[in-house]
């Protein structure tokens, strides 16, 4: 069986340094073939190489990511939220459909709704 990220490009917005570089390992450990971290807004945009899907922290060094989010969805990228702020209901609202992971969590649950977010992604793609 392979991997639930086997061979894919994952972005990795969080700017907590130690929680990114243990998301970058787990993602690698499931199999992704490249892993880029951003660490703020100008960082992701800054990022050259398409990824196949993204792992978002809500807010970055203060700034929120839901613009950036939106564009990720418009360019058909499928994308996770990671955060300890659960309690911007009316937020997530805007984003039906994609998962919100909440801090802390075990690695199972965020790489599961990672591949959940590319299968869905793959599901509307072929209808």
């Amino acid at each position: 069986m392979s991997s639930p990220l086997s061979g894919l490009r994952i972005l990795v917005l969080e700017d907590e340094a130690l929680i990114a570089l243990d998301v970058e390992q787990l993602c690698r450990d499931h199999g992704a073939g490249e892993v880029a971290i951003a660490g703020n807004l100008r960082e992701a945009r800054a990022v050259s190489v398409p990824y196949d899907a993204a792992i978002i922290d809500v807010m970055l060094g203060g700034e929120p990511t839901f613009d950036f989010a939106r564009s990720l969805e418009a360019a058909g990228v499928p994308f996770v939220f990671a955060s300890g702020y659960d309690e911007l209901d009316e937020i997530f609202a805007g984003f039906p459909g994609v998962a919100l992971v909440s801090k802390p969590y075990a690695g199972a649950d965020l790489i599961e709704a990672v591949a959940e977010s590319i299968r869905k992604r793959a599901r509307s793609a072929d209808s």
